[in-house]
């Protein structure tokens, strides 16, 4: 059956571009319908699978912009409505520049989730990648510009490894589509491409970005990027790297990792986006185990990963949006101050932290299965401890730090507290009854999964009593630790120090000893290459006036002396001298002619 295509990021990207001209009372309903019609062209995309606007490109290369699988459909879902719930909670912010770079970021990740070849998800990738860069710039705090610098930086060379990478496979094997891989036949361009990929999934030691970037962007900036760089990323893997053994072993590395760092950190957004790194590590875990139920697990808790994270983010916009605080040492005690912004915080850290009836429950337990499943015992154990660290990162100390304990604020600061506007509510509203669906009744989710054959049931009796206990072990050890891991004015230090170091050490090379050797061969140049230079030329432009000139312009000279001589004697102006002088002439050239 053939249906009419119209690529959901072409709507963002109109949208974003006639953003402008909408003025009034007609700017915050535009706000709402560009999304809404990404949407239900997203779920009209899904009821008719297959491959659409396919073009050749200079006459030899095939170019497929839309490819609608089981796989593309669930990430395509879930990402279109994200850009409804976040458009809603910046409804408020009259800036249009970030509406357009949020919406092309948008754009950029469809396009991305819908191309069916490497050039074109190049362009998307890139895309996504400068858009999002807005995103931290349009923040005016402190550091935004410095941290934008860092990521375009870092996400620029992720770019060219990803290029460099299917370049190479394109001249090995003639082949653009973007499909699954080989384990088997690994190349130099495979690990390319998945290195390419797995920094926007922040893998480690590629991962520095993440927490940097987001608790530095804007505050609605910062909704949009935790939902869509990471899980755009464990899409492409998840497309093109499925079973890969090494992706077990980093996803494992990158959930321990992030945990551990979270537990540390004073600033709301920079824990969180450690939070993101561990649990994206569940994700690169199932799409490494790469069995029907890890990749289902992987899309669901990607799925539901947006939503909650998405909801703690905004949770924590809300309370820097009314404080202008963003760190535990500068909060506390402001349960009474912001109560909805509590509520939904709470439902957020208790989603991730895998409580019974909410989305992480029924997802995280799927990738741990899908572990056990595959006899992987010691990756799926390890994920099932993280659990515990989840639960009191995001699900304890986070709104214990900045609802309960001591007050650390000021006083104006204080009174100032208040719940955010309607709209962040409702988004907020909206991404928590998500979290509640999802959990409670699984049937939403997993009719979008791509394998709709494989039977998973988190409900059961050995489930339940394990995830209690977890649970109930976590909130034991956090009532007796709560005050070894308060609020502290600490800097962790992280792999992304060797990136500043390595940049400082570099300016100074630069300034000091490059420079140092760049005059000293200047000098040398200037003394000894431009001297002897100039010395050889000007004795080459003395012999060419004096040798060559000279004897050039000396024959001439004497040609035409002895020209004038001969004119002089034969050519006298009359007839009869010329006539006899030709006629002598001819006549010794014919008797010369004649006896000889």
């Amino acid at each position: 059956m053939i249906i009419s295509f119209f690529h959901p990021a072409l709507i963002m990207i109109i949208g974003a571009l006639l953003l402008p001209f909408m003025k009034g009372p007609f700017r915050k309903p535009f706000l709402f319908l560009v999304p809404l019609l990404t949407f239900l062209n997203v779920i009209y995309l899904s009821w008719h699978p297959g491959t659409y606007g396919v073009v050749t490109f200079m006459g030899k290369w095939t170019l497929v912009f839309g490819r609608v699988d089981n796989l593309s459909i669930v990430f395509g879902f879930i990402m279109a409505l994200m850009a409804i719930i976040g458009t809603i909670y910046g409804l408020h912010v009259k800036d249009y520049w970030q509406h357009m770079a949020a919406w092309f970021y948008v754009a950029g990740s469809l396009g991305v989730i819908y191309c069916g070849d490497y050039l074109v998800l190049f362009l998307f990738w890139e895309m996504m990648a400068f858009a999002s860069t807005f995103l931290i710039w349009f923040n005016r705090d402190k550091g935004a510009i410095a941290a934008g610098y860092r990521y375009l930086l870092v996400h620029t060379f992720g770019g060219v490894v990803l290029l460099l990478g299917f370049v190479l496979r394109y001249q090995a094997t003639q082949d653009l589509s973007f499909v699954l891989l080989s384990e088997e036949n690994t190349q130099l361009y495979t690990w390319l491409i998945m290195a390419g990929l797995m920094l926007n999934a922040a893998v480690p030691p590629l991962h520095s970005w993440l927490p940097d970037a987001y608790s530095k962007a804007s505050i609605t900036g910062a909704v949009f990027m935790c939902a869509f760089t990471t899980k755009t990323a464990i899409y492409t893997l998840a497309r093109a790297f499925a079973g890969f053994d090494i992706l077990i072993v980093l996803g494992v590395i990158m959930a321990i990792y992030g945990i551990v760092y979270a537990i540390m950190e004073n600033d709301i957004r920079r824990l969180l986006g450690w939070e993101i790194v561990s649990q994206v590590g569940y994700m690169v875990t199932g799409v490494g185990i790469g069995t029907a139920l890890a990749i289902n697990g992987a899309c669901a808790h990607a799925f539901a990963h947006i939503l909650y994270k998405g909801l703690l983010f905004m949770g924590a916009g809300a309370v820097i949006h009314a404080t202008g605080k963003s760190t535990f040492t500068q909060l506390g005690g402001l349960y009474r101050k912001m109560p909805v912004t509590l509520l939904f915080m709470v439902i957020g850290g208790i989603s991730v932290s895998a409580f019974p009836f909410f989305s992480g429950f029924v997802t995280k337990s799927m990738i741990i299965a899908a572990g056990f499943e595959s006899h992987l015992f010691v990756a799926a154990f390890l994920l099932s401890m993280v659990s515990v660290g989840t639960f009191l990162v995001a699900g304890l100390r986070l709104p214990y730090l900045i609802f309960f304990g001591e007050k650390r604020s000021d006083d104006a600061t204080f009174e100032k507290a208040e719940d955010p506007p309607w709209n962040m509510q409702l988004a907020m509203i909206i991404a928590g009854l998500l979290c509640f669906v999802i959990g409670s009744y699984t049937p939403f989710l997993y009719n979008m999964l791509p394998y709709k054959d494989v039977v998973f049931h988190p409900y059961n009796g050995y489930h339940l009593s394990e995830t209690l206990q977890i649970l109930a072990f976590t909130a034991l050890a956090f009532f007796f630790l709560k005050d070894k891991i308060g609020a502290r004015a600490t800097i962790s230090l992280d792999l992304d120090w060797f990136y500043r170091k390595g940049g400082q050490l570099f300016l100074w090379l630069a300034k000091n000893p490059i420079q140092w050797l760049d005059t000293l061969w200047g000098n040398v140049y200037r003394v000894i290459g431009l001297y002897s230079l100039m010395t050889t030329a000007r004795f080459w432009s003395w012999f060419d006036w004096h040798a060559i000139d000279g004897v050039v312009d000396g024959s001439a000279r004497c040609v035409r002396a002895i020209g004038r001589r001969i004119s002089i004697v034969l050519q006298r102006g009359q007839i009869q001298y010329t006539l006899y002088f030709s006629f002598t002439f001819a006549a010794i050239l014919l008797f010369s002619y004649v006896c000889l």
